[in-house]
């Protein structure tokens, strides 16, 4: 589990047929404005529970997912310690 509170510490999945991308996590500051800013560069927003709404990790963040205008998959993180 965490090795140091508020920080994205890191990890490797088993490849498996539908975990074929590596998983990039961004650590931001505020994750709305974030959001935002993708959206803004054409990037698609994903991983929503609510519509509109990022995905709170108990005792970890805020979360969500996206595409980049490569249709590069990528995350941000909110981290607890951030907010």
């Amino acid at each position: 589990m965490l090795k140091k509170p508020g920080m994205i510490n890191g990890g490797l999945f088993k490849k498996t047929p539908d975990n074929q991308h590596p998983s990039i996590v961004i650590a931001v500051e505020d994750i709305r404005a974030s959001i935002q800013k993708v959206k803004d560069a054409g990037g698609k927003i994903i991983d929503m529970e609510t519509p509109g709404e990022p995905m709170e990790i108990p005792g970890i963040g805020l979360y969500i997912g996206f595409i980049d205008t490569e249709g590069n998959r990528v995350s941000m993180l909110q981290p607890t310690a951030m907010m």
